[in-house]
């Protein structure tokens, strides 16, 4: 694709970035199959080819309005087009330029913009998290259907699997484990059976916690997310110099977000360097445990004390995050079947559920309809349990599905205790 950026920004290193994604491009069109928004609506503008095009104009200095920036907010960055694309188009990167360009020059309703403050400036803080849900637990059925859907109900439906305890930092290899904004209100348990699988493994988990910088990033609220991102790393960086593996989360969106620091502070004189240590450090728990899936196998081999929970059928739901920004495929399921589950067939399991982060919130039309498909998906096998790797998609599953919904790694961590 040929290009003409404008003086505004052709010069700059989002600029430049922008210019190499854009001349990757062939029009060649074998992302429009792979994006959820193009199946649904049909609609080229909203297809990575045709965002493509509207954020070309945008960077070469055309006019933009409102409707350029609602193309550009229906895409749910779930990174489908990255995985078809024979060119290795790094679309989200671009999109992420993009957006940063267009929220600058097209005002946003005051709804929108309310909307848009209120989630940047209490998601990514644990704290105002568990007010706000506390909250909201109070007066659920006065909410709107799109927020409604989002807080999580005080004794979900789950497995019937034992309640997990963070073990003591006791082994000679360590990682950090990241809690993240949201997982440790909405599921706890899902921090401590990694840290418990990992104790198992001989890794001991040291306890951090924090936001990754996702939600600020995807609302593209630049200066808050390098601020998080900057905090981050002054956390993290002593655990680094005492030499730690790496920095895990049980959520496959923070380990794709924590991957990126390197690129997104490069220009950071103060960060830059420390921020590429921590990305090439940032794993999802389906790494470390992937890594070490011999003695996980090994383990799971011998005798059980409790029999039961590990007869279960499975759905597994494969985030976007894992599969297309992590590029993690095939790593979970094997796991799991070692474990003893019965996996069960998910026709189309590559397509989105329509999480997102915040987009369930800030377009639930088109969020409703592909987690109603991912749904039907999931539970045309009679499973279970439905298991994922990531908690927005957890929770925007439930919210949907009549059949439990876990994070895998609480299958596996029951497996990995009870014997």
């Amino acid at each position: 694709m040929q290009t003409a950026l404008a003086d505004f920004i052709k010069n700059s290193p989002a600029g430049r970035e922008a210019d190499g994604i854009l001349r990757s491009c062939v029009h060649c069109g074998f992302c429009l199959p792979a994006c959820p928004t193009y199946q649904l609506l049909g609609d080229e503008l909203d297809s990575p080819r045709g965002r493509i095009y509207l954020m070309k104009q945008l960077l070469e200095g055309a006019a933009v309005s409102a409707s350029t920036q609602l193309h550009l907010d229906r895409c749910l960055t779930c990174r489908a087009c990255e995985s078809a694309c024979p060119s290795g188009v790094r679309y989200s990167k671009l999109l992420d330029i993009g957006r940063s360009l267009i929220e600058k020059r097209v005002p946003r309703d005051s709804v929108s913009a309310a909307t848009r403050y209120l989630l940047r400036s209490t998601v990514p803080y644990t704290n105002r998290v568990r007010i706000l849900v506390s909250a909201a637990r109070a007066v659920r059925a006065l909410l709107p259907p799109a927020l409604r859907a989002v807080v999580p109900p005080s004794a979900p439906t789950r497995p019937n699997l034992p309640a997990p305890l963070w073990p003591p930092v006791r082994h000679a290899r360590r990682v950090v484990l990241i809690e993240g904004c949201v997982q440790p209100v909405f599921e706890p348990n899902i921090n401590a059976a990694a840290a418990q699988a990992l104790d198992r493994l001989g890794i001991s988990a040291v306890r951090a916690s924090g936001c990754c910088g996702a939600v600020t990033h995807h609302l593209s609220a630049e200066e808050a997310t390098l601020r998080q991102m900057r905090r981050n790393i002054d956390q993290l960086w002593p655990h680094v110099e005492a030499g730690v593996e790496a920095i895990v989360f049980a959520a496959s969106a923070c380990a794709s977000m924590m991957g990126d620091y390197g690129r997104l502070l490069r220009d950071d004189a103060h960060y830059a360097e420390r921020a590429a240590r921590i990305d090439s450090l940032a794993r999802d728990i389906s790494q470390v445990l992937g890594a070490e899936s011999s003695r996980v196998r090994t383990m799971l081999a011998k005798p059980r004390a409790v029999e039961g929970t590990h007869q279960l059928r499975v759905a597994f739901h494969a985030p976007c995050t894992l599969q297309h920004a992590l590029k993690v495929s095939g790593v979970v399921e094997p796991l799991l079947i070692a474990a003893g589950y019965t996996l069960t067939r998910v026709s189309e399991s590559a397509k989105c559920c329509g999480s997102a982060g915040t987009y369930s919130i800030l377009q639930p039309e088109l969020s409703e309809h592909l987690r109603r498909a991912k749904v039907a998906a999931l539970e045309g096998g009679a499973p279970d349990v439905i298991a994922t790797a990531n908690i927005g998609c957890l929770t925007h599953l439930r919210s949907g599905a009549s059949t439990p919904v876990c994070h895998w790694v609480e299958l596996l961590a029951a497996r990995l205790t009870d014997g």
